[in-house]
């Protein structure tokens, strides 16, 4: 099995935007497709999960209301007991205290101010016994209508009650759909990337595959024949075979993006990137390194082939120095070339373009 380096491109982009938008539900491009294929029936299953939370939340009310209204009452009694207790208590004082004859000008006194006390103590726990009781219960009153109005609210206006408390995760389900749906091209590469790297998979393990190749130049690499400076490349895949190298770059397209004109020409990225690469693999300092067997003739050259591979539908045209491939058509060709190269010799060819890869940017001076 070919041996595979690096996610691919467009799955890790996607990942990023996800992230950046604070979605963090997905692990994969499956789950990623799945929720979009089975939006609507994600949002309805939401939508009867709260319409079940609505209606457990009325039965709970409805015993909590049962269940308070018993406990207003007990409480009630409890306190109109100790209250009248309490009433009574002074009202015997006041008996003892009028049964009682004082000796002195100071027990008489004292027994006038104690008579107005009791007396007064008694009234005015009369005047506020019925307010004192609601005041014992006042808590429980304000819990006991706070959940009445709710169970009246959640009775008379079950659907409004259903949209109110679905609205929060409702609101965010839509909100991670539109923004997926505005990845949609990001879905559709990495679904394209993920068909090509899984063919390419296939391969035997003198193969080795690099995906989302991306190197950037300082200063940019100069190309005379398109008089084009080049500062940056990203390549989808670098397919490292015996038979040289195969610069890959995947295209999604339906036959309609075929005849865009507004989207940028695969073969003119392609074309560009193949040069830079090639420039990085071809000189003496990469000749050093790599260390390749010699030919008696001279150093030999890592050739590179670029291919478009589109995975739907391919334009009829043939194009210089790039095949334009469908999916179907890859291993075909990619098989027809003979080997160069010693397994060794493509082990050290990878090597070198994933210490590229990982620097990130090269100095070309």
């Amino acid at each position: 099995m070919c041996r595979t380096y690096n996610t691919i491109g467009s799955l890790t982009t996607l990942k990023s935007h996800l992230y950046n938008s604070n979605i963090h539900d997905f692990k994969s491009l499956k789950e990623v497709r799945d929720f979009q294929s089975s939006y609507t029936a994600i949002r309805q299953q939401l939508i009867s999960h709260h319409e079940n939370l609505i209606e457990q939340e009325k039965e709970m009310l409805n015993l909590d209301l049962q269940r308070l209204g018993i406990e207003i009452e007990t409480q009630k009694q409890l306190s109109e007991q100790i209250l009248t207790d309490e009433i009574n208590r002074l009202k015997q004082q006041l008996q003892i205290l009028i049964s009682h004859t004082p000796r002195n000008i100071f027990q008489r006194l004292t027994k006038d101010f104690r008579h107005w006390y009791y007396k007064r103590e008694i009234i005015h726990k009369e005047q506020c016994l019925d307010s004192d009781i609601n005041k014992s219960i006042s808590s429980l009153l304000d819990i006991y209508q706070t959940k009445k109005d709710r169970y009246q609210f959640i009775t008379s206006n079950v659907d409004e009650a259903v949209i109110l408390s679905s609205h929060h995760p409702l609101s965010e389900l839509e909100r991670k759909k539109t923004r997926i749906d505005d990845l949609n091209s990001f879905i559709y590469g990495a679904l394209g990337e993920q068909k090509v790297v899984k063919t390419l998979e296939t391969l035997s393990d003198d193969y080795f595959l690099i995906n989302d190749f991306s190197v950037s130049f300082s200063p940019a690499i100069y190309n005379p024949q398109e008089d084009d400076y080049i500062k940056s490349i990203q390549i989808d895949h670098i397919l490292v075979a015996p038979s040289g190298i195969f610069l890959i770059e995947t295209k999604n397209w339906s036959e309609k993006s075929l005849e865009n004109l507004s989207l940028r020409s695969p073969v003119q990225q392609i074309k560009r990137s193949s040069f830079a690469l090639f420039m990085l693999l071809n000189n003496e300092n990469s000749n050093d390194q790599l260390s390749l067997e010699r030919h008696h003739w001279g150093d030999k050259k890592i050739s590179i082939r670029n291919l478009i591979v589109l995975t739907h539908t391919k334009p009829k045209e043939e194009f210089q120095y790039v095949k334009v491939l469908t999916l179907n058509e890859i291993l075909g060709y990619i098989n027809y070339f003979k080997p160069t190269y010693s397994i060794n010799e493509t082990q050290r060819i990878t090597d070198f373009i994933l210490q590229i890869n990982k620097q990130g940017t090269i100095a070309t001076n």
